[in-house]
């Protein structure tokens, strides 16, 4: 004969005794647990005022587009699209060469001004990350990814550099209300997967790259440009009112892949990437206790 083993415990005490029913393990809060952390670890994280690369639209065929014009001196090469409107000047072409289709003040230079002046607008919108609030030399500098607004005026006097941690498809916003500006032999370096064409320089007079500077990203200013002796830039000169400034100078019209990162290196979680990680794990903990404490 099998022997019943009674669900009922008795307790003994000084005052008599009492029953009361052995309660079955309820695993459905430690179960709601695990679920909410799992959630946790697989659901996107999505930074606050993270930046965000805006669509050049027909300007990003362009390595050179002027708004008054552009001039030339010396054997400058342009690798992209070389134009100018509203204004009808080009000269210097040759010695310089376009490596592209030269456009004065057609249809597509017009529609291409019209896109950089969407693009400017929608840079200038972005929500800052950092902020500097006086005339800021970037030198020494790395940066993650991310919004930087300059109260005055951008400059950098060495080396900058721009660092991905790993993300090719990073984003860097740098929005100056006077100018920017680089002094010879200063250079932006993208490492860890950071791409050329995803930098964007919204400087709201004018741009100024030194003497030898070598430099990447985007840039649309609204006034002029100037690439003086030497300077190279891997991204795009798109200046909206007055004219771009060559002087044997380096454009090449940036494409995603074509950055060449200094070196790579794995991912590192974010600071927010660590704390659902961690309330994913008291949220384990919590639910290990809560059942504990209901099978008592």
């Amino acid at each position: 004969m099998t022997a019943t083993v009674s669900t009922k415990v008795k307790i003994r005490g000084v005052l008599g005794s009492h029953e009361r029913s052995a309660k079955p393990a309820n695993p459905s809060g430690f179960i709601a647990c695990i679920g909410l952390a799992v959630a946790l670890l697989i659901t996107p994280v999505n930074v606050a005022f993270a930046a965000t690369g805006v669509p050049l639209g027909t300007a990003g065929s362009f390595a050179v587009l002027g708004g008054a014009g552009v001039t030339n001196t010396g054997p400058t090469i342009v690798n992209g699209d070389l134009g100018v409107s509203p204004g009808t000047s080009i000269t210097g072409f040759p010695p310089g060469i376009a490596n592209g289709t030269v456009h004065r003040a057609d249809p597509l230079a017009a529609s291409a001004q019209f896109d950089s002046a969407v693009a400017y607008g929608a840079l200038a919108a972005q929500t800052c990350t950092r902020t500097f609030p006086v005339p800021t030399d970037l030198v020494g500098m790395t940066l993650a990814p991310g919004v930087y607004c300059f109260a005055s005026s951008a400059s950098n006097s060495g080396l900058l550099k721009l660092d991905a941690q790993g993300d090719t498809n990073a984003v860097w916003v740098f929005k100056t209300v006077s100018s920017l500006i680089t002094t010879s032999g200063a250079s932006v370096v993208p490492i860890n997967g950071a791409q050329a064409c995803n930098v964007y320089w919204q400087v709201g007079a004018s741009a100024t790259l030194g003497t030898g500077t070598r430099f990447i990203g985007n840039i649309l200013a609204y006034a002029n440009i100037a690439l003086m002796t030497g300077s190279t830039l891997s991204g795009r000169a798109l200046a909206r009112i007055e004219a771009v400034t060559l002087d044997s100078s380096n454009v090449t019209s940036c494409s995603l892949g074509s950055s060449s990162s200094s070196s790579s290196v794995v991912a590192v979680p974010t600071l927010s990437q660590w704390m659902i990680m961690i309330l994913a794990a008291l949220l384990v903990v919590v639910g290990a206790v809560v059942t504990r404490r209901s099978t008592r």
